[in-house]
């Protein structure tokens, strides 16, 4: 009774909100809507409405899916100082970083689907229906740890809401173990991910043994620029505090990571122009262009242009501590690290192709409004999630005659 008395108040509390809610759950439906419209159409027509072709067979949708895998894994940046080092200011908002894990890994594998032109061929993968061919295929692996660690946050952020719901603190022996496992499965699904692309021998621009570390730094980087930005939202459309030390802690994390990440592009870039073999080609592509063929010169630097700034900004005190310089930061990371993870990853790989054909993929208006969906969707899973976490975290959404636990005090005190 307890759990369906849970969920009758989690659905009511979904369609609970005033007039700015009720519009922003309207757009993102609308968004799905324009989602599913450009997906009915390369349903009907298969792959060929994209703009991929057999020269570049990975594109707009991997290049998503691989960025938002990194979102996920940045929930970790508020795991450890929250469960490890139980600093309180962190430990108040890590539920919202699980959230919005749970919400890009469900983006991640929405990009996976409409990617393989067959959705039914999903099953192929799958034990029983399909033959996944673990362990030898990466393939496998990424499926494996992907919905792993999505089951890992919906676990964990379930048994403290419910709790709380029930006014009960959560159970430490088995929230805290889940949550540190949480931390190395973190890693792994954007370490699997990148040994994805560097397993694969014929792609020379891939073959790098520093891609899993260079996919940790830019996650580290990007996904808590997101978390930045939204805590800001939050608090200021919500009843949650949100503490500035919070958001100027996660800032400074930021600015160690997108260090490491500038370093390990400068060593790959110089192994590259410095050896100067037959492989550069695919380095030259991307940040000078190879004849007329100059499609992704302008977002390389882009990229490098916003990655550089962003960096300066964060890297001094001053520039994380003040609100404009900030929020203009964040942007900035995100926008690098989105370029880069998608135009300047997916498609260098494979252009020129193995024949030495250079196509010049561009996204196509299908593919961007099935991007528009996916995204929709992703928002409207975190805003629901969040219009639910929000009271229960807060005390005012909870079970009749239940004491209120906030959910940030619960093991805070362990730290002093």
């Amino acid at each position: 009774m307890g759990i369906l008395e849970f969920l009758k108040g989690a659905a009511g509390q979904v369609v609970t909100g005033g007039k700015a809610y009720k519009a922003w759950v309207a757009l993102l439906i609308a968004m799905i809507v324009v989602g599913l419209v450009g997906y009915s159409h390369q349903w009907n027509h298969g792959l060929i409405a994209t703009n991929m072709r057999d020269q570049v067979t990975w594109a707009f949708y991997i290049g998503n899916f691989t960025f938002l895998v990194g979102v996920a894994a940045a929930a970790v940046l508020l795991v450890v100082p929250a469960y490890v080092y139980h600093w309180k200011p962190i430990k108040e908002v890590v539920v919202l970083g699980e959230l919005l894990a749970i919400s890009a890994l469900i983006m991640c594998l929405m990009f996976i689907l409409v990617d393989m032109g067959r959705p039914d061929r999903l099953t192929h993968i799958m034990p029983g229906p399909g033959k996944p061919n673990w362990p030898q295929s990466m393939l496998s692996w990424d499926a494996l740890v992907l919905n792993l660690y999505l089951i890992l946050n919906l676990v964990v952020v379930s048994h403290i809401l419910y709790r709380a719901y029930r006014g009960q603190e959560y159970a430490k022996w088995f929230v805290v173990p889940l949550v540190l496992f949480s931390i190395p499965a973190a890693v792994g699904i954007h370490t699997v991910t990148a040994f994805l692309y560097a397993g694969m021998a014929a792609r020379p621009y891939w073959n790098a043994g520093i891609l899993a570390p260079k996919f940790i730094a830019s996650a580290f980087s990007s996904g808590p620029a997101v978390m930045i930005i939204l805590f800001q939202i939050l608090r200021k459309t919500t009843a949650m505090e949100i503490k500035d030390e919070a958001i100027q802690k996660v800032a400074e994390l930021m600015a160690y990571a997108m260090f490491f990440n500038l370093f390990l592009l400068g060593a790959e870039i110089f192994k590259e122009y410095y050896s100067h073999t037959e492989h550069l080609l695919y380095t030259q592509y991307y940040w000078q262009g190879i004849g007329k063929h100059q499609a992704l010169v302008p977002y390389a630097w882009l990229s490098l242009g916003c990655s550089v700034t962003a960096f300066l900004i964060f890297v001094v005190p001053a520039g994380r501590r003040n609100w404009v310089t900030l929020n203009i930061g964040a942007v900035l990371i995100f926008a690098g690290v989105y370029i880069e993870k998608g135009m300047g990853l997916v498609i260098p790989g494979m252009t020129p192709d193995t024949l030495g054909e250079i196509y010049e993929y561009r996204p196509s208006a299908v593919e961007w409004m099935v991007a528009v969906g996916v995204f929709g969707m992703g928002a409207l899973v975190f805003t629901t999630l969040v219009n639910v976490a929000v009271p229960i975290m807060m005390g005012t959404l909870r079970a009749k005659g239940a004491p209120v636990v906030p959910v940030g005090a619960q093991g805070a005190e362990a730290g002093h």
